[in-house]
């Protein structure tokens, strides 16, 4: 079975987004901005690059790995 670039690189970034999902990094930050921990800003700019990231998958790549696999295809 192959698989391909399309499903490798998008596995790629899921990867990634879910690995920044948790600032492990910024554990033990005391920092505010604007009044918000620096962790809480963190969030929000990674769910805005998710939501982003999806948008572009959903629009792009939907189906990617699920189709053609199967024993008729």
């Amino acid at each position: 079975m192959a698989v391909s670039n399309a499903t490798l690189g998008w596995g790629v970034v899921a990867l990634v987004l879910m690995a920044l999902a948790v600032p492990w990094f910024l554990w033990g930050e005391s920092g505010v901005v604007a009044g918000l921990p620096v962790w809480v800003w963190w969030h929000v700019g990674w769910l805005c690059l998710t939501a982003v990231v999806f948008a572009v998958f959903a629009r792009h790549a939907w189906g990617t790995g699920i189709e053609g696999g199967g024993v008729d295809g």
